[in-house]
């Protein structure tokens, strides 16, 4: 079976706890993540998510995954397919390392699996990655402007 990851990271000044309440304030999504426009459901281990993905450039895909892992202040883990598993797999991450002094590192990771990686791999290094990107930007300037939840 084919694989692929995608990772991408950037260092936050602000405390692990702001950028939590940042990540799993879902409904404030659509006020600045340019990358996943909606996400909805509970993000506790077992339930089901609606997430509405707009890589830049790309078409926008909503898909339905199952939440893995929500450690409260430190990870948020889904796993979704597309139709069927084993076709094309994603299990996202969104990982919190605390750093030095309040600050913390923001760990965002895709691993792809499924008999469709390949076809997709240049839009994933692509598009996709650049999404990425983007919302780990827009999520630092929020949680280091200080705006109030």
């Amino acid at each position: 079976m084919a694989t692929h990851q995608l990772q991408t990271e950037i260092a936050i000044k602000a405390a692990p706890e702001r950028i939590w309440s940042i990540l799993t304030d879902v409904e404030a999504y659509p006020d600045w993540n340019p990358f996943i426009r909606s996400l909805r459901g509970d993000l506790v281990r077992g339930a089901k998510l609606e997430v509405r993905i707009q890589p830049p450039g790309a078409k926008g895909m909503t898909f339905r995954p199952t939440v893995l892992v929500a450690e409260t202040g430190r990870e948020l883990r889904w796993l979704g397919h597309f139709l069927f598993p084993g076709l094309f797999d994603g299990e996202h991450s969104f990982v919190i390392e605390p750093a030095a002094s309040g600050q913390a590192i923001f760990r965002q990771c895709e691993r792809f699996s499924g008999i469709l990686v390949p076809l997709f791999k240049e839009n994933l290094d692509g598009a996709t990655r650049r999404g990425f990107e983007e919302m780990n930007r827009a999520l630092k300037a929020r949680a280091e402007a200080g705006i109030a939840l």
